[in-house]
């Protein structure tokens, strides 16, 4: 059979951004030459999100060493870490005036430490000319170097440590051959228990999970403590990319919160167009898929 390509449904329609704060995002990121999950990953929220004048910045590099199925970041050889990019991260931070800021990388198998001295030093010179920001970190797998890499980043408490699972474990070959369910489970018990920040983790809906499995990852998150949980509905990203399954009603992302609640997460945020940084910065973020 060939590709599959369904039609958006009515929800998960969503306008372009614009504005004077938008526009103030853009020059602000291409100025000081930062990249941005927003840009690479081509997600459906930059409009909303620039509009607010919140980005999640993308250190080390656009080009990452893996090709996940459901990621639109380009793969290959990725250049050396940039030692000007912490300071340009916090110029960032205060031209924008922002109070929470979220850094994700590419995979970088390539580094010894998966790159994790580089979150550190953006944390802290941004920390250093931003006194009052807050930080949540979304970081690879570190599948080589997990303790290393903890030692490190507990150098930049604190912070909310994120990284997600993205799928159901008999999804991974498909969704994510570069990861491993088990390994990413491991990163968050041990974060949670060496650097004693709230835990988050992801899982995209509508790439042929049953509930049951969803279920199940839902409650091995819990088991290795993780605190938050983001739920949202798969979006083909590019003509490479894999095909959306299924798109998931609203109504069926507000059981999921409830659940999750139920289940003992302390924030959870479920719609269609939740990720992993969507509103990252709300404390009680609203559960129901119609709060975004």
């Amino acid at each position: 059979m060939g590709e599959v390509h369904r039609q958006l449904p009515p929800w998960l329609r969503r306008p372009i951004g614009s504005g004077e704060t938008f526009e103030h995002t853009h020059h602000t990121l291409s100025t000081l030459g930062l990249e941005t999950i927003c840009t690479n990953a081509n997600c459906p929220n930059r409009g909303q999100c620039w509009s607010r004048g919140t980005a999640t910045i993308l250190i080390l590099g656009n080009i990452c060493t893996r090709n996940c199925g459901f990621c639109s970041v380009a793969s290959g050889k990725p250049t050396p870490p940039d030692p000007e990019e912490p300071a340009r991260a916090a110029k960032m931070a205060k031209e924008m005036k922002l109070k929470y800021l979220v850094i994700t990388s590419v995979n970088r198998d390539d580094l010894l430490d998966g790159g994790a001295r580089h979150f550190c030093d953006v944390v802290n010179r941004c920390r250093r000319d931003n006194g009052d920001l807050k930080f949540e970190l979304l970081v690879p797998d570190f599948r080589t170097c997990q303790d290393e890499a903890l030692d490190i980043l507990s150098q930049a408490l604190p912070f909310v440590f994120g990284h997600n699972v993205e799928t159901v474990p008999p999804l991974y070959a498909k969704v994510r051959p570069g990861g491993d369910y088990r390994t990413s489970l491991d990163l968050l018990r041990k974060a949670k228990g060496r650097l004693g920040s709230q835990t988050k983790s992801s899982i995209m809906l509508g790439l042929g999970e049953t509930e049951d499995e969803v279920r199940r990852v839902l409650d091995d998150l819990r088991g290795v403590g993780c605190d938050r949980v983001a739920i949202g509905q798969y979006l083909r990203p590019s003509k490479q990319s894999l095909d959306v399954v299924e798109f998931i009603a609203p109504e069926k992302f507000d059981w999921w919160a409830q659940l999750a609640r139920e289940i003992g997460f302390t924030w959870v945020m479920s719609s269609p167009f939740t990720r992993s940084s969507y509103h990252a910065e709300r404390e009680t973020p609203d559960f129901s898929s119609t709060g975004d």
